[in-house]
């Protein structure tokens, strides 16, 4: 059911899952009708909606009067809840709710990295029940399975002792430390999509930097694979990295959103 709750320029909140986690949510206002789908976004991990490519997406939603929605996962940006406290099944509800009360008409999805894997369980979650309001998947270096294949699988026997044992391990990065825990990575297994064919139902347009060393290039393309009986279109971008936020990465995405 639609909320149709007025939101302009700051940020609303609504309560998901129990115990309720508050989740914030920005609108802008515009259409999500036949012809001219609403849009709805889903970040990466430990990204927020305050990023280049939501906002920008957020100033083409204004230019063409078309509603687009974002929102923070729990733990994540103006959201309430601790970070390390997360899970794929948290944040996948997180989207479901948003979707169901804070968009109406036929909407395109559009994940980036983790939010491409969130996009998925979303599209798969609104099939399940026979909900035809998607109207197509734009996917920016998404990184389904994430949890399992890109960090279980490429950490140390020491690294998943220590996980293991203490149920956290902390990641240091050039952005700092950032905790991945064991409930994540047990959690994400209940929801891994890769390794045989499903269909969305929806378009599907895929944009993947060759030079990402976050999500390799070879990981999305296993995505297209599974994705056999839809309409899939991938684009590799030679020079492109991870965020792929460059004015002509922008644009490659703005062209495939007006392209559904």
């Amino acid at each position: 059911m639609a909320d149709d709750t007025p939101d302009l320029t700051e940020a609303r909140f609504i309560e998901v899952g129990q115990p309720a986690r508050r989740i914030a949510v920005r609108t802008t206002p515009g259409r999500s009708e036949e012809g001219a789908p609403g849009l709805l976004w889903c970040g990466g991990y430990l990204s927020d909606m305050r990023g280049t490519k939501a906002e920008e997406l957020a100033k083409w939603g204004t230019a063409h009067g078309r509603q687009v929605v974002r929102f923070d996962y729990s733990g994540h940006g103006e959201s309430g809840g601790d970070f390390i406290d997360g899970t794929i099944s948290d944040w996948a509800e997180d989207a479901v709710a948003v979707f169901d009360r804070c968009t109406h008409g036929p909407q395109i999805v559009v994940g980036s990295s983790m939010g491409g894997w969130i996009s998925l369980l979303l599209a798969r979650a609104l099939a399940a029940r026979g909900d035809k309001r998607l109207a197509g998947l734009v996917l920016i270096a998404p990184a389904p399975d994430f949890t399992e294949e890109l960090m279980w699988k490429a950490m140390t026997p020491e690294i998943r002792t220590e996980l293991v044992e203490k149920g956290v391990w902390y990641r240091e990065s050039e952005h700092g430390s950032s905790p991945i825990t064991l409930k994540l990575i047990e959690d994400g297994r209940r929801h891994m999509v890769l390794g045989e064919p499903f269909a969305v139902g929806c378009p599907v347009r895929i944009l993947q930097g060759v030079a990402d060393d976050v999500v390799p290039w070879r990981h999305a393309m296993k995505l297209v694979t599974c994705l056999a009986e839809d309409d899939v279109v991938a684009t590799l971008i030679k020079d492109g990295d991870h965020r792929l936020s460059r004015p002509e990465d922008i644009d490659r995405l703005l062209g495939a959103v007006a392209s559904l």
